[in-house]
């Protein structure tokens, strides 16, 4: 890869149902890459929200904070980009969900301890910021079949989908390619997934966009 080189960190990041870990599984795989990926599957509280968002919402999302500062930490302290990496999300995302989840006085809350917690991170070399419908999201939530998803309703879905809209509307701090993945099999089509190594080598600018036909 002619670009594995320039793009050292790399992060994948979007709504839940996008296809995220998978295309960071398999990047990571043709780069011979480290991963850094979230750990849903170890969040006790995560199964407890979807069924009573405004009970469980605090204790989640301080869970998922916490394991991201400890993920980030380590992989610092092991010297991060010593070798490429490619991860499934943006420490700095974060607040992201907290805001819009968290009442007003959690949200107060959980800003200060974010703030003391934080570490200090350096920014990726390339965020691939992947998009869908609400529907498209729906659907393949409903399809991967996980239990503790099945109370996941459209009208979450949208919130989440407005929410990461806005915060890559304003986000400068790495070059970003923003992917319309509804007609995109990363995983299951090579063809598709040299479309987007394609696209990545040839980015010139720090806000490109990807879909089927460009």
């Amino acid at each position: 890869m002619m670009w594995a080189e320039r793009y050292r960190y790399i992060v994948v990041e979007g709504p839940i149902g996008v296809g995220k870990t998978s295309l960071t599984k398999k990047l990571a795989d043709t780069l011979q890459a480290d991963t850094l990926l979230e750990g849903a599957d170890a969040n006790p509280f995560l199964p407890k929200f979807y069924q009573d968002m405004e009970r469980y919402a605090l204790s989640t999302q301080l869970f998922f904070l916490f394991q991201r500062v400890e993920q980030v930490r380590a992989m610092k302290q092991g010297d991060l980009f010593n070798t490429a990496t490619v991860s499934d999300f943006i420490l700095d995302k974060d607040p992201l969900f907290a805001r819009m989840t968290l009442s007003d006085e959690e949200f107060h809350l959980y800003q200060q301890i974010y703030a003391h917690l934080r570490p200090q991170t350096t920014n990726p070399d390339l965020v691939i910021y992947l998009q869908a419908p609400v529907e498209v999201l729906y659907e393949r939530v409903r399809r991967r079949g996980l239990n503790y998803e099945r109370p996941i309703s459209t009208d979450y879905l949208e919130k989440l989908v407005e929410s990461y809209s806005r915060y890559f509307y304003q986000y400068e701090a790495s070059p970003l390619l923003i992917v319309n993945s509804e007609n995109l099999n990363f995983v299951d089509d090579e063809q598709d997934y040299e479309l987007l190594l394609s696209r990545i080598q040839n980015m010139r600018s720090g806000r490109e966009f990807f879909s089927r036909g460009e």
